[in-house]
């Protein structure tokens, strides 16, 4: 049997590793922030308690703790001893808060009762050597990143003074926490139980993959979030003045940008530049992205890309606050495609970034801006989902700005679409539609983003209201209760639709709250916007009313969102072949996945990914043969020369097959591969059927 010779893996006690004189350790650059709560501090002290009441052959074991030896490239090394800690900082750091809790409990009764036990003296002086060096008492043992040494050696030393209150950090709350819960006399039981811990110590040689390792432990601590993980991918391998350099130039600025959304940034990022949608559920998808993109980063290499992405986190912070465009126009138009969420930012990000370095005008911003804002209202509109459009339209934008917008075109719903949809719907983003429209109706420009969300001053208004008591009447002569139920049931059903919201003065609005339309004909007179105080002009109001009014807005609702102008075919309703969902294994219904498949114009009975696979591979084995062998000799099959090992095979030729043994996921990937290398995956979609929409 051979033994590595990188990797050095040993189960220790960890208090008496801890507790050794030469223990030293420090927390790179690229290490996340302290996260444990309350509720792991919690499970941590029932865990102690527990085998600390066992029997004495009992142990508990906490998992893997692995560092490297820090070298001289360790940060503030005094002593080439020191271990580097790559995965264990949460455990650790925990432990250590808890030992200094019962260090502080004992000291303190120490200083209460001249008369304390004996052996406090001596429990005091382990847990001690346990928290500090014994070569400088004025440093712990373990040394954090920089950003946050203080504040934990502060804590840990009890450097506070008696009248400081506890500061606002994870290492003061768990702290408390543990001081809150462990009195005097139960500190021999924790730390008997403390003793009784265990874990296994892993270090790294030189030439050992850290990073690897460090992805493939499977330890107790706390999973790392996606940008954690690529924070550390982009960092680890460097020297410690690499890695400060990076950290300090490039990446502090990126998290001051995007602040609790830098997460949203990196998944945004990689759609905008791949073109591919980004699993963010149930994994790693996001990190697993950017690996893929970026699998080696040499030092020259992530000094480039981490300008561009210093420079991207920018623009992305105007995304997320409008207000900060240089451009007042700029920043009310990212004010209103805010309405729709951030689901659009990898294909406004990529316009954005275009526009601040000068390679486009503010009117081609603009228009994309107003293109985007289009497509997302109007298939909202008509009940039409927004999934996998945005990585379709962030490929067609690398072909140049028409591509985009014959891409944008072709999956916008059409007008007549609109206008059927618009009669009996209710009314999506009513606040942001109305204001809009009153903009364009030339009055009220002051009201054009009354609607938008944290503008005060303005209220959606409806006309018929939503609960109208029984007294309150269109003409001011029948009453609610003297309608039918035909008629009541018609009226309800249009309340939310266009033709009844009107955009009106929040005390007017106050005043006309279920008021009989009569009485709030004069309140629409004095409103300042002409599409409410037009109101005043009818005699009565109803659904004829409401009709003609939804018609009249419509026109304009149309004019405000426009529909670039389709060329070629109308594919709204197909998924372009390299959105189709991904889906692990073979899921219950699979088999009628699609309801038919269009390649390159032809129309395919095809219903699941299975037949599609065997078909896609036989047709380009006669059409596109060069590119099919390229992408099988580059990925490692689904092509070979013989039928190597038992399972599903098709002959393509007399030497050639094709093997149809893998999965749903793999045959998608393969397929999408195969017809992006012929040149021809823009010219494959699949319409879902109703049980692959809902799988």
């Amino acid at each position: 049997m051979s033994s590595a010779t990188n990797v050095e893996a040993t189960a220790v006690n960890t208090v008496q590793w801890l507790s050794a004189p030469q223990t030293s350790i420090v927390v790179p650059v690229y290490q996340r922030q302290y996260r444990w709560d309350i509720g792991g501090c919690e499970q941590l002290l029932a865990d102690i308690r527990a085998v600390a009441d066992s029997d004495d052959r009992q142990r508990h074991f906490i998992g893997s703790i692995l560092s490297t030896a820090a070298g001289e490239d360790a940060p503030r090394s005094d002593s080439a001893d020191e271990l580097v800690l790559i995965d264990g900082q949460q455990r650790i750091t925990t432990l250590m808060l808890l030992v200094a809790a019962l260090h502080h409990t004992v000291l303190q009764e120490a200083r209460q009762s001249p008369d304390a036990p004996d052996e406090n003296p001596a429990l005091a002086r382990e847990l001690k050597a346990v928290l500090v060096r014994a070569s400088d008492p004025d440093r712990t043992k373990l040394r954090p990143h920089r950003a946050w040494a203080d504040v934990f050696e502060s804590v840990v030393l009890d450097r506070r003074s008696a009248g400081d209150q506890l500061g606002d950090s994870r290492f003061d709350d768990n702290y408390a926490f543990f001081r809150s819960q462990v009195l005097v006399d139960e500190v021999p039981r924790i730390w008997r139980g403390l003793q009784k811990l265990e874990h296994v110590a892993i270090t790294l040689g030189a030439d050992a993959n850290a990073q690897q390792i460090f992805e493939s432990l499977n330890s107790t601590g706390e999973p790392l979030l996606d940008h954690e993980l690529i924070h550390n991918y982009v960092l680890m391998g460097l020297s410690h003045a690499e890695q400060s350099e990076i950290e300090d130039t490039y990446w502090l600025p990126i998290e001051q940008n995007t602040g609790e959304s830098i997460a949203s940034f990196w998944r945004h990022y990689l759609v905008m530049i791949t073109g591919r949608e980004v699993a963010v559920a149930g994994g790693r998808g996001v990190y697993d992205a950017f690996r893929q993109q970026f699998p080696r980063l040499d030092l020259d290499t992530l000094r480039l890309r981490a300008a561009e992405w210093r420079e991207l986190s920018a623009d992305y912070r105007v995304l997320l606050d409008p207000s900060l465009a240089p451009d007042p126009g700029i920043a009310r138009q990212l004010t209103f495609l805010n309405t729709f969420g951030r689901g659009s930012y990898p294909l406004a990000l990529r316009a954005y970034r275009d526009w601040s370095r000068g390679e486009t005008t503010a009117a081609v911003l603009t228009g994309v801006l107003e293109h985007i804002q289009s497509l997302l209202l109007r298939r909202t509109v008509v009940g039409i989902g927004t999934e996998r459009v945005v990585a379709r339209l962030c490929r067609a934008r690398e072909l140049g700005p028409e591509a985009l917008v014959l891409a944008i075109a072709r999956i916008t719903p059409s007008d007549e679409r609109v206008r059927v949809a618009l009669k009996f719907s209710d009314l999506p983003h009513p606040g942001y539609v109305l204001g809009r429209i009153a903009d364009r109706t030339g009055r009220g420009t002051d009201a054009a983003g009354g609607g938008l969300s944290g503008l005060s001053g303005f209220d959606v208004e409806n006309i018929f209201p939503l609960s109208p008591p029984d007294t309150w009447s269109g003409d001011g002569t029948r009453a609610w209760t003297d309608y039918t139920d035909d008629e009541q049931n018609s009226h309800r059903a249009l309340a939310q639709t266009l033709g009844n919201l009107a955009l009106i003065e929040q005390p007017l609005a106050e005043r006309a709250v279920d008021r009989s339309f009569p009485v709030k004909r004069a309140l629409y007179a004095g409103s300042d916007i002409l599409t409410t105080a037009e109101l005043a002009e009818a005699t009565e109001w109803g659904t004829a009313a409401i009709a003609r009014r939804t018609a009249r807005l419509t026109e304009v609702f149309l004019e405000v969102w426009a529909r670039p102008a389709a060329v070629g075919i109308d594919d709204d309703g197909l998924t372009p072949i390299l959105d189709a969902a991904r889906r692990r294994g073979w899921p219950r219904g699979w088999e009628r996945e699609f309801e038919y498949v269009e390649y390159r114009g032809e129309h395919w009975e095809v219903y699941d990914v299975k037949y599609l696979f065997n078909r896609i591979f036989k047709r380009l084995w006669a059409d596109a043969r060069e590119s099919v062998v390229a992408f099988s000799a580059r990925r490692g099959g689904p092509i070979y020369e013989s039928q190597a090992w038992n399972g599903h095979w098709d002959a393509l030729d007399e030497s050639h097959y094709l093997y149809m043994g893998w999965d749903s996921k793999y045959m998608l990937t393969a397929l999408q591969g195969v017809l992006d290398e012929a040149g021809i995956a823009a010219e494959v979609f699949v319409k879902y059927s109703y049980i692959g929409a809902v799988m």
